[in-house]
């Protein structure tokens, strides 16, 4: 069964049997606000954790019951016969090596996004997962964010016909960046921060061939000297039948009611909506009706069970999941190609007809 055909439903779904055994590698900032709480939520079942550094996991049992031990290693929590799924959240250097170690070991893997940038490496150990009846998906925990999904859920309804263009605004302060470590990736709003927007947006253009990929980033009026990556971004994809579709990061937003709103047009009807900032909706509108769906959750952290649900799910029913690092593999080209057409100025890059 592929990713299409699988039944998409807003919230997360897991299999009516007992969870499987979780062990999480990088058990640092978002496994403990997101991938955590998100478990919790759903007395999902985290054999053990582990981080670089033992202060980052000194108080993470007090704080999460659901947690069974801490892990002295990486190795320890591979070896361990009780783990089903391995949940890599670390720094994306170190991801594919640990996605390597946990196919050898036999074990699923759920592996925080971007996965990779090194498709080359990436594409040998997907045939050795298949091989080894192993499933790698990737946390774009953003599909599963519910605003998101139901507009998945109507595009594949058909509601608003042919997609003729997709357009995201970020119109919210962008999270603190000086300082930390993603300051330090090159381009990091094309090349990770907006890999969600632009994974969502392949996924709302699937089936559709991309000719060419624009991004450019830019410093801003005002922003700090000690803030070492541009905070503004936009990213244009060219579609061969016409479609087009723009992702704009403003940089430094001041607003009373911020979110990120989205629009999908389409041959039929509008989707549009908004999401994060508590700005969570989302509407139909087929030029003489127009439909708002009253949703429950958010982005943060049914996304995070979502992903993992999903992963569950596929295991469970023996198929690839929805969010698997194959079908994931065209995110990451187009990425790569925003990245490079960033690295160049804005220069147009050609996908090679890619299909979404």
């Amino acid at each position: 069964m592929s990713a299409t055909q699988t039944t998409r439903q807003v919230r997360p779904r897991f299999p009516d049997r007992p969870p499987l055994g979780i062990g999480i590698i990088g058990c640092g900032s978002i496994a403990q606000t997101a991938h955590l709480p998100a478990y919790s939520a759903h007395d999902l079942e985290v054999i053990s954790v582990w981080s670089r550094s033992l202060e980052t996991v000194a108080t993470v049992r007090e704080r999460f019951p659901l947690i069974q031990s801490v892990a002295t290693s990486a190795a320890e929590i591979l070896a361990d016969p009780r783990v089903d799924i391995v949940d890599i959240a670390t720094p994306t250097e170190y991801r594919l090596p640990l996605v390597a170690a946990a196919i050898r070991a036999g074990k699923h893997v759920l592996a925080q996004k971007p996965l990779t940038t090194d498709l080359d490496t990436l594409r040998p150990l997907l045939d050795e997962a298949q091989a080894r009846g192993v499933r790698i998906a990737v946390n774009q925990n953003a599909r599963w964010a519910p605003v998101w999904r139901q507009a998945m859920i109507l595009l594949d309804d058909g509601a608003i016909g042919d997609v003729v263009g997709v357009t995201h605004l970020h119109d919210k302060p962008l999270p603190p960046i000086g300082g930390t470590p993603f300051d330090h990736i090159p381009h990091m709003l094309v090349a990770d921060y907006l890999v969600h927007w632009i994974d969502i947006t392949r996924c709302w253009l699937r089936g559709k061939h991309v000719a060419a990929v624009q991004a450019r980033d830019s410093r801003i009026p005002g922003q700090p000297a000690d803030a070492l990556n541009p905070w503004s971004a936009t990213v244009s994809i060219y579609c061969t039948d016409g479609t087009t579709a723009v992702l704009r990061i403003v940089g430094d937003v001041h607003a009373s009611k911020p979110g990120c709103p989205f629009w999908i047009h389409g041959t039929k009807g509008t989707i549009r909506g908004s999401i994060l900032g508590g700005s969570e909706t989302v509407e139909l509108d087929r030029g003489s009706t127009n439909t708002r769906f009253t949703l429950d959750g958010q982005w943060f952290v049914d996304g995070f069970a979502g992903t993992m649900g999903e992963l569950m799910c596929a295991i469970d029913e023996d198929r690839e999941p929805e969010n698997s690092a194959r079908d994931n593999l065209a995110t990451l080209h187009l990425m790569l190609a925003a990245r490079r057409s960033a690295e160049q100025g804005g220069a147009e890059i050609s996908t090679d007809d890619l299909r979404l």
